[in-house]
């Protein structure tokens, strides 16, 4: 088959290209590299101003305030409209979510519209923020969730603007232009299967690709000093409960001094990012989940102990009888508990992070997730 993949957040469209390919599938994958995470791809509609420089985006900001029209926006539809002579004779094409193209809903769905003309079979990917899964979090039907922050202190709406967003008419109605277009709608992980299941939407659960191979084991030697490493992206800080790493973190430096070291980064490019956390032992990802995201399994494989989401509904979908990592809630004190038990028990780390790896390996193999997405597809 010849494949079209659209849109990357998190590498896993990467992930799940290098799997097809080894099953001998034919793939192109097109994305903007997702702002500052500079991710693979084969086309790219980035847009020049949501570069580093400071005067495109010195020029979007003042266009923005006095029109209120976002330049980077328009720049990405463009670039896509270009690269549309170029898309033709594939089998498949799947889009990361309904924003694939991340341009304007209306501009979307005219470039969706073209694109479809040429190839008949479609799916879309649920793997993070759509319109289904807010609607069903703004139920409050859960006891926390990464809207909690908004419904607790409504002053912080402005952090919830690209979540809050799919709720709003224009971005819904693509949504509903897409799941009425798609031959299928397939679900990433439980965070997302869980709500589209509430909302009456059939999709496909396949969970999240990881390629193994790419990606090698650590054996965790404990020194004098645990390392913890926290990566924050500040566009989602709120949404995935930093705030609580951090104070959970003044309180372990201070109860730790000598036993610890901690390492903080702040937006920086993918390959940076990993380098970064190559020396930790404890890795924190984020409050509020149910099921793990990408960064996290990708932590997980190389055997760090990660704080991600790993409850009940996460334990009895794997029917799971040991922890492979630490369900973080947003509680200061448990947070502590957790990270105190692993310094004083550095042992665990190790049980901790080799479980961790079988169960990437075991559960997302690459190629063995690109079969299921091969099958869902047909």
């Amino acid at each position: 088959m010849k494949i079209l993949l659209i849109g990357e957040y998190s590498r896993l469209h990467n992930s799940l290209k290098e799997g097809l390919i080894a099953l001998g599938h034919d793939v192109i994958l097109l994305s903007s590299g997702d702002y500052f995470k500079k991710f693979d791809t084969d086309y790219s509609f980035h847009s020049s101003f949501t570069s580093g420089h400071w005067l495109p985006r010195k020029i979007k900001n003042i266009i923005h305030k006095l029109t209120g029209i976002d330049l980077s926006k328009a720049e990405r539809g463009l670039r896509f409209y270009l690269l549309l002579p170029k898309l033709k004779n594939f089998d498949h094409v799947q889009l990361i979510n309904s924003d694939a193209i991340e341009t304007f809903p209306f501009l979307s769905r005219l470039l969706y519209k073209k694109l479809f003309k040429k190839i008949k079979n479609r799916s879309l990917l649920i793997c993070g923020d759509e319109t289904p899964v807010i609607d069903y979090l703004l139920k409050k039907e859960t006891d926390y969730c990464i809207l909690t922050p908004y419904f607790e202190n409504n002053s912080l709406k402005n952090h919830f603007e690209y979540p809050l967003k799919y709720a709003a008419k224009n971005y819904r109605r693509t949504f509903d232009w897409l799941s009425e277009n798609c031959r299928n709608l397939i679900t990433s992980d439980l965070d997302y299967k869980i709500p589209m299941d509430k909302m009456n939407y059939k999709t496909h659960f396949i969970p999240n690709p990881v390629n193994s191979n790419k990606i090698k084991f650590q054996d965790q030697e404990i020194n004098e000093k645990i390392v913890i490493f926290l990566g924050i992206n500040r566009s989602s800080y709120i949404k995935k409960g930093i705030p609580y790493f951090e104070k959970a973190l003044r309180i372990i430096q201070e109860k730790y001094p000598e036993k610890v070291t901690v390492i903080i980064t702040e937006n920086i490019p993918y390959s940076d990012y990993i380098n970064k956390y190559n020396t930790a032992q404890i890795v924190l990802d984020q409050i509020y989940a149910i099921d793990q995201g990408y960064n996290a399994l990708e932590a997980m494989a190389k055997g760090k102990v990660v704080f991600t989401g790993g409850g009940n509904d996460f334990i009895d979908h794997y029917n799971l009888k040991e922890r492979v990592n630490i369900h973080s809630t947003p509680n200061i004190d448990s947070l502590v508990n957790e990270i105190s038990f692993l310094i004083e028990n550095p042992e665990a780390i190790v049980v901790i992070g080799n479980r961790a790896r079988a169960f990437i390996e075991r559960e997302h193999d690459h190629i063995n997730i690109a079969s299921q997405y091969l099958a869902a597809w047909k």
